[in-house]
């Protein structure tokens, strides 16, 4: 008897997946509380397998199908997504199933043998192509650049099912499968973090999605992602979530990142974050010694302004800014408005880097910068706590009713 089992998802549906309960890091961001690949079996007259799992994870994927069905009597697979935790284990699967047939949209197609050679002949499908499983049909949607160019999503009718591979998900283990049966602090904690870090490059394709397929004329009661939780209550509120965050509404929220050496730089954060207090501007302050890029970034999904303080370390910025700026930039988060500031012993060029970085990443400056040699006076940090006040200020005509 295997250690693992399906768990159904609808009539005809399981999830046959796996979990990672030990994964920290994904993409560049800290992934605490681990992820799931989530792969989709649907019991049809011709039974189909919808995506696959990371390599590592292919035994517990076989053994959960086989808890269900002989995994020679699949007949489809279709892969939604290219990306090795969806692919990986997919030629193996391949091998060992021996399917009639291998689905993937046309960028997916070309994706997949630059990825793995030719391990086996695919079938494009186009958008909007529905594939008749006998009882059961599959809608194919093609979703380029969400977040891959090969990225589709496939709409189970009879079901009212989308198989939405990484959109609506999150990375989070648990031994519950379904939203509904989750804390909603801990959903929206990791859906704003996942959203952050992976997709709010691509927040107006997002929004662009989410009204083709709202209306493409198809009733969505279940949404399955490839990462996390099941939707298979309220998928309305997942929906409304991804178009809240796409829409990156500047609210009177500010965050100031810095790093130290010797607590000078911190000492001017310090008064930052009290100036904008004094104008009734929230402020995340965060050190990077203490936070992760992707903390950062998460954070920032919902503020108006950015505020960024380094000491000067060998003619350049503190490292720990250099990589989180990096990171800040491709992920594109818009509409901000901000400032610099930093300490310096002789040289003082992190203000002009931080200043410029700010510039690449379209932030409007609406605060001339700050730079202290060695140890900041007492008058430094009311100059520091001003720079603070003025970009809340401009925070706040900004946001004008916005909460």
């Amino acid at each position: 008897m295997t250690a693992f089992s399906a768990v159904q998802v609808a009539e005809n549906v399981f999830w046959v997946g796996a979990i990672d309960w030990s994964l920290r890091e994904f993409h560049g961001y800290n992934t605490s509380r681990g992820t799931t690949y989530n792969a989709y079996l649907v019991m049809a007259d011709k039974i189909t397998l919808i995506d696959t799992v990371k390599r590592p994870f292919f035994d517990e994927m076989m053994a959960r199908i086989a808890s269900v069905v002989d995994p020679s009597k699949i007949e489809y697979i279709v892969s939604n997504h290219a990306e090795m935790d969806h692919s990986g284990s997919l030629p193996e699967a391949v091998r060992v199933i021996q399917p009639a047939k291998v689905f993937a949209s046309s960028q997916g197609v070309k994706a997949l043998q630059e990825h793995f050679g030719p391990f086996t002949e695919l079938t494009e499908v186009k958008d909007t192509e529905t594939l008749s499983l006998g009882n059961l049909n599959l809608t194919f949607f093609e979703t380029r650049m969400l977040h891959w160019p090969d990225s589709m999503v496939s709409y189970l009718a009879e079901r009212q099912l989308l198989f939405s591979q990484d959109a609506f998900g999150m990375h989070l283990a648990s031994s519950e499968r379904f939203g509904d049966e989750l804390p909603e602090n801990i959903l929206v904690a990791e859906g704003e973090k996942y959203f952050a870090n992976i997709l709010m490059p691509f927040s107006p394709l997002i929004k662009k999605a989410v009204e083709r397929l709202t209306g493409a004329g198809i009733e969505i009661k279940i949404i399955a992602p490839d990462h996390g939780p099941i939707w298979r209550e309220k998928p309305e509120w997942i929906i409304g979530k991804y178009q809240e965050w796409a829409d990156q509404k500047p609210k009177k929220k500010a965050v100031v990142l810095y790093d130290t050496m010797w607590g000078s730089t911190e000492k001017m954060a310090q008064a930052v974050a009290e100036g904008l207090y004094s104008v009734g501007v929230a402020a995340d302050m965060l050190s990077l010694s203490a936070s992760h890029r992707s903390d950062v970034v998460t954070s920032l999904l919902d503020a108006g302004a950015l505020i960024v303080g380094s000491p000067t370390m060998n003619n350049q910025v503190y490292p720990s800014l250099a990589d989180c700026m990096t990171y800040l930039k491709g992920l594109k988060p818009k509409d901000l408005i901000g400032a610099a500031f930093g300490s310096y012993g002789w040289s003082g060029e992190s203000l002009g880097l931080l200043e410029k970085m700010l510039d690449d990443m379209k932030v409007e400056r609406v605060a001339e910068g700050i730079r202290v040699k060695y140890i900041p006076t007492e008058a430094d940090l009311t100059v520091c706590r001003e720079l603070g006040a003025q970009v809340g200020r401009a925070l706040l005509e900004k946001c004008g009713g916005n909460a």
